[in-house]
C-alpha cells in the first residue's frame, strides 16, 4: 500500500547506517523476506515485478521496522478492545 515503509539499521564497522524502503505509488507493496544469511527488502507492483531490491547480510542487521500506512478513523470503526492475559 502507498505509504507503507521499511526501516532498516546496520552495523557499518563502528557506526550505524539507516536504509528505507518505501511503497512510493498506488498499488505497490514492501516484501521482507530472509534467509541464508540474507536480508531482502523489495518494493514490488500489485502484478508481482520487483522494482527496486535492497539487501543486507543479516549478522550486520541492527534493526529493521514495518511501518504501515497510516489511515484515516472511519465513522463506522470500532474501538480496538485489549486482550486479556488468560489465568
Amino acid at each position: 500500500m502507498k505509504g507503507d515503509r521499511v526501516e532498516i539499521v546496520i552495523d557499518a564497522g563502528g557506526t550505524t547506517r539507516t536504509y528505507e524502503i518505501e511503497a512510493t505509488r498506488a498499488g505497490r507493496r514492501v516484501d521482507v523476506t530472509h534467509g541464508r544469511g540474507l536480508v531482502e527488502v523489495t518494493e514490488t507492483t500489485r502484478g508481482g515485478t520487483p522494482v527496486r531490491t535492497a539487501r543486507f547480510m543479516s549478522g550486520r542487521v541492527l534493526a529493521l521496522v514495518e511501518h504501515p500506512a497510516s489511515r484515516f478513523v472511519l465513522d463506522d470503526d470500532e474501538p480496538v478492545t485489549p486482550l486479556r492475559r488468560s489465568a
